[in-house]
């Protein structure tokens, strides 16, 4: 067996093993090239057949990683179903459990451009002209806040909250509800939280996410 079918096959084994579950990382190129003692073309020729197999996918910037499975995949799609069906005090809920951990997971983990974007996010919902554009940001700072973690499984939990936040439903709830003074209001409690996240303040941070959504809910639901 040459090399790179050695690679190829070292791969696979791992993949069907589960010893690389979906979301994994990869090793990167150089490390491959060093583990296997093969050119850097090689190695990305290799990862192109696997990726044209729909074995794994690669991000720009941040590296290769193992898909699901056909079978996760159809879960995955069932998970998806059920959260557009999802009310939205059942929402509210949810959220209220997970987003101040996510705010502690952002704590210990995000990075100085992580911060960056949330503070952009910040800075696009207050510019926003019209509702539509301020619950495109609005939506886009907690999603940016599930991808500080650098958690896969934290950003694909948050991602069926994020389509159950796409139904109509909420969209009309969230309209009605929104007056310019609340808008203020969730911008000024949006900034605090990341005040908070940038001081790497766990305590406060959680604090904060659950007063602003908190506030959300009762602007919502009356409750």
């Amino acid at each position: 067996m040459d090399k790179a079918s050695a690679m190829r096959a070292a791969i696979l084994d791992h993949l069907h093993t589960g010893a690389w579950p979906a979301g994994h990382r990869l090793p990167t190129e150089r490390a491959l090239c060093d583990q296997y003692g093969l050119s850097r073309s090689t190695v990305r020729r290799t990862l192109q057949q696997l990726k044209e197999q729909g074995l794994i996918s690669q991000r720009v910037g941040s590296g290769t990683y193992v898909n699901a499975s056909d079978h996760l995949v159809q879960t995955a799609q069932a998970l998806r179903t059920e959260a557009l069906s999802t009310s939205p005090a059942e929402l509210m809920a949810a959220r209220l459990v997970l987003e101040p951990a996510i705010a502690a997971l952002v704590v210990q983990y995000a990075t100085p451009a992580d911060f960056a974007l949330l503070e952009e996010a910040c800075d696009r919902a207050e510019a926003a002209e019209s509702f539509e554009a301020f619950e495109v940001w609005d939506a886009r700072l907690h999603e940016r806040m599930a991808t500080a973690t650098h958690n896969q499984f934290i950003e694909n939990v948050f991602a069926l909250m994020t389509a159950a936040r796409s139904q109509a439903s909420w969209g009309a709830l969230k309209r009605k509800s929104l007056t310019p003074e609340r808008r203020q209001a969730y911008q000024e409690e949006h900034r605090a939280i990341v005040d908070a996240l940038k001081d790497r303040d766990a305590e406060r941070a959680m604090a904060q996410v659950r007063r602003h959504l908190v506030h959300v809910r009762e602007n919502l639901l009356g409750v």
